[in-house]
């Protein structure tokens, strides 16, 4: 089975496994082994399955303002979360090919394999939702068929981005392209590079 697969596998268990309950406050149940690879993939989509549902709570145009700012900074949390968790499983990548010998003309992709396992996250979540419009009973039939066409091409970018991905992991693998991963260093998280943070010590 290629890496794709496998990874787009445990993130529709994990996506089914959220809505089990369906709430952004459920415990999660990782079946998978602690450290291990699989246990990353369906932590992320987790993480990536709250953050969605958060993102649709605070669009309630009738939430409470107080309420509204306690799940932005929820939010704030599991974008660091999740960009911690993409760093993590590119370690995994470079630990795995950190003995490949890098052919002369090899080069760099324009992003890191876990950038891609992030975008397949994401993916999941959206054909789910979307396979969800379509069985609405609520909703006038149109409805129903903008979203079936929609997913059909939700379907077909999941097939070209696992393509993409396996060829990646091909040519790393291959010595064709190389890995190089950048911190994403984000500021505004930062007490000593948010300038509103740290002009308040």
């Amino acid at each position: 089975m290629k890496f794709s697969e496998k990874a787009y596998q445990i993130f529709e268990n994990s996506t089914k496994d959220y809505h089990i309950t369906d709430h952004v406050d459920a415990s999660i149940k990782n079946p998978f082994p602690e450290k291990s690879i699989e246990y990353y993939l369906y932590l992320k989509n987790w993480i990536d399955a709250v953050q969605w549902h958060l993102e649709d709570i605070i669009r309630d145009p009738a939430i409470d303002p107080v309420d509204a700012l306690a799940i932005k900074r929820r939010i704030d949390r599991s974008n660091q979360d999740r960009t911690d968790l993409v760093e993590l499983i590119d370690s995994y990548f470079l630990d795995i090919y950190k003995d490949v010998r890098i052919l002369e003309n090899a080069s760099i992709n324009t992003e890191s394999p876990a950038w891609a396992v992030d975008r397949l996250s994401i993916l999941a979540l959206k054909i789910y939702h979307m396979q969800q419009e379509v069985k609405r009973e609520d909703v006038e039939e149109s409805h129903k068929k903008t979203c079936a066409a929609k997913l059909v091409i939700l379907n077909e970018q999941r097939s070209d981005l696992m393509r993409a991905l396996d060829m990646l992991l091909e040519d790393i693998e291959a010595g064709k392209k190389y890995m190089k991963v950048y911190k994403q260093m984000k500021m505004y998280n930062d007490p000593n590079l948010n300038p509103v943070l740290y002009a308040k010590k």
